[in-house]
């Protein structure tokens, strides 16, 4: 027992096998080897290092995004003149990545609180007991009062009064003005991986250029100075439908840098997507179409509480960066190449399963591929047997 371990560990670590090689001259199997190593080889080359560049490494950036609008709106509603400037048209002010640009708007002066009659065709009542006092509805101004408005035919509410009335939206928008605002991006991102940050404001791109260019797909695509009118052209819309009841549009700072050539040419292009608008180009009878939202401004007046409601429609702008930077890397190369050399194997696999399977002298092949041995007793007429022989009879 002892001396078969020590056979057994002595042939695990002092013997070597190699597999068994049979060149076998057939058009056939040798043309649908090369072939299927071709396109392995196609593979490798054209997807996986061309279009893939599985050669580099990779890293997504860490961005931050500064905005600022400009631009004076003018309006004038029933002969009452306004001028609107930035901190009345853009909400929130503070030139966040999201924000929103008034284009029209339906304004109600002057509420405070108290007690008075919904609007027509909003809780219609004959009596007061068609009014719960107490109640609140959900397409209400206010708190329910339990009377019944003989004029109006509506039921009283305690409210912000006089309640809005928003069922006729001005059109055409009262800012349509805001064509010509012009939108700047400031934009940063950071490569962590590679230790690389860059701005939009590229090179060749100083205070001089700033104040006189225009961003243009063709003529000025690095210019970060957006005319609103553009934006909403370039994303598909039609002003004057999407100024009326709103919409979103979405601004894509792409950032995809390749860092084996120099850093200088890493830039960003800018896409335009429409998000959310256009009805009329879209499907007329869908609900809740555009955009909007209602913001109110508090102050006193002969010591009562009031304020000015303005249900705003507007374009909201969500700028949102995108990154790939990627940079030549000995790792990634080095795994692409071994997968692609254990591809190569499919070949013999293929060929194999033709060889041993499909042609006519299969069973002739399958003879020369494998070789047969008895583990009970040993042919005199093999190779082992016929060295044996020889050295018994030295």
């Amino acid at each position: 027992m002892k001396c078969q371990i020590t056979n057994a560990l002595s042939d695990f670590f002092f013997e070597y096998e190699t597999p068994r090689q049979v060149l076998v001259r057939n058009r056939r199997v040798g043309v649908v080897c090369r072939l299927i190593q071709l396109g392995v080889l196609a593979y490798i080359i054209g997807w996986v290092f061309i279009y893939e560049k599985g050669y580099q490494s990779t890293d997504t950036a860490v961005s931050s995004v500064f905005t600022k609008m400009k631009g004076v709106g003018y309006t004038n509603v029933t002969g009452e003149e306004r001028v609107w400037d930035v901190a009345d048209y853009v909400f929130p002010p503070q030139g966040d990545s999201s924000f929103v640009v008034m284009t029209n708007y339906i304004i109600t002066e002057g509420q405070k609180m108290g007690k008075c009659p919904e609007l027509p065709g909003k809780h219609n009542c004959s009596s007061d007991a068609d009014c719960e006092g107490g109640s609140f509805k959900r397409t209400g101004h206010g708190h329910m009062t339990g009377v019944c408005d003989n004029a109006t035919k509506t039921c009283e509410v305690l409210a912000w009064c006089p309640v809005e009335n928003d069922h006729n939206i001005p059109d055409p928008p009262l800012l349509k003005s805001a064509e010509n605002y012009t939108l700047f991006i400031k934009n940063s991102v950071t490569f962590p991986i590679f230790g690389v940050t860059r701005s939009n404001l590229v090179e060749g791109i100083d205070a001089t250029y700033i104040n006189k260019c225009l961003h243009n797909t063709r003529d000025s695509p690095l210019c970060p100075i957006f005319r609103l009118g553009d934006i909403v052209k370039e994303s598909g819309f039609n002003f004057e439908t999407i100024a009326k009841v709103g919409g979103a549009i979405g601004i894509v700072v792409d950032w995809t840098c390749n860092f084996d050539v120099d850093v200088k040419y890493c830039k960003p292009t800018y896409n335009f997507h429409g998000l959310y608008g256009n009805p009329s180009e879209t499907d007329k009878a869908r609900a809740s179409v555009g955009y909007n939202f209602r913001y109110a401004k508090h102050y006193m007046e002969d010591k009562v509480p009031k304020r000015t409601l303005l249900k705003v429609f507007g374009i909201r702008i969500d700028i949102i960066v995108q990154s790939l930077a990627r940079k030549f890397d000995i790792i990634p190369t080095l795994t692409a190449i071994g997968s692609g050399v254990g591809i190569f194997g499919v070949a013999t696999v293929v060929c194999d399963l033709v060889l041993l399977y499909l042609l006519p002298k299969r069973e002739f092949y399958k003879n020369m591929k494998f070789k047969y041995t008895d583990t009970h007793g040993q042919d005199p007429d093999s190779e082992a047997g016929s060295t044996e022989t020889e050295e018994s009879k030295k």
